[in-house]
């Protein structure tokens, strides 16, 4: 289940090494996404005569043997339907690229469990981050967690954010319209989402998240045209938290009650972005 809350850091002004707050809450639930249709195929298959003939010139010999086993490889296979694509539904997050910030150059690299699953992991065991992501525990909770995402329709990418060369945050960028969220809010068509947690204690409160969280907006509306908002839902009692997202451009919206906290919705405009 997503968490009740993410870990970021709120600006240096807080003076707080606070978890960083923007998750849905643990109780959020799915909402059907539309599926792609499969496309008909159409099997061919050449006349015995007419490969024979390609086969015979030197330059098309190659080239003709191929295009006959294909096509009776084709003809003796049983027609079946398409399989049909998993839809992208938030525009290739991991090919976004980098995003230059005051604090260096920051990424988001969709997660790999085997590679990365230990370090999120160890990160979801620091109570300060595990108060609010409910995810302490041993390795195949956090791995729950994330195939949850990876093995789904596409709605949510879980990404590490690399600082500098450095993993030193974790992210799920999500179609908010398409959560359970949405029924809490007036959501609008590709409204998109973040939750966030800062790893390392070292980079809690030194005003990383509002550089951060500035930086993964200005990404999604510059990669996710259809977008108009980048939605998020931190506490409403963690002030550093909601601090952090109006530094960094979003405005509080409205309070919304969510199965498991009482959350402030932050929403970051792209109408209003050169001003925010």
């Amino acid at each position: 289940m997503p968490p009740t809350d993410a870990s970021t850091d709120a600006s240096t002004d807080a003076g707080t090494e606070s978890a960083t707050d923007c998750a849905t809450g643990s109780a959020v639930e799915s909402v059907t996404a539309d599926r792609a249709d499969g496309q008909d195929t159409l099997d061919l298959r050449l006349p015995d005569e007419l490969i024979a003939l390609l086969a015979a010139s030197g330059e098309g010999a190659a080239h003709a043997a191929r295009i006959g086993t294909d096509a009776r490889t084709a003809d003796r296979a049983p027609t079946q339907p398409a399989a049909s694509p998993v839809e992208d539904l938030l525009d290739g997050v991991g090919d976004w690229g980098p995003a230059t910030t005051d604090a260096g150059v920051f990424q988001l690299v969709p997660v790999r469990i085997e590679r990365d699953l230990p370090l999120i992991s160890r990160w979801m065991n620091d109570p300060a981050v595990a108060a609010f992501w409910e995810l302490a525990g041993s390795d195949a909770v956090t791995e729950a967690h994330l195939r949850r995402q990876l093995d789904g329709d596409g709605r949510s990418v879980p990404c590490l954010g690399v600082l500098e060369g450095t993993p030193m945050s974790y992210w799920e960028v999500y179609r908010a319209d398409l959560d359970a969220l949405a029924r809490h809010y007036p959501a609008r068509p590709h409204d998109t989402g973040v939750h966030l947690l800062i790893g390392g204690v070292a980079d809690r409160g030194r005003g990383l998240g509002t550089v951060l969280l500035r930086a993964v907006a200005d990404l999604v509306l510059d990669h996710r045209a259809s977008c108009a908002r980048v939605i998020a839902e931190p506490d409403l009692r963690n002030t550093p938290s909601v601090s952090a997202f109006l530094s960094a451009g979003f405005r509080f919206a409205a309070e919304v009650d969510l199965p498991d906290k009482r959350a402030a919705l932050m929403v970051r405009d792209r109408a209003l972005r050169a001003v925010l």
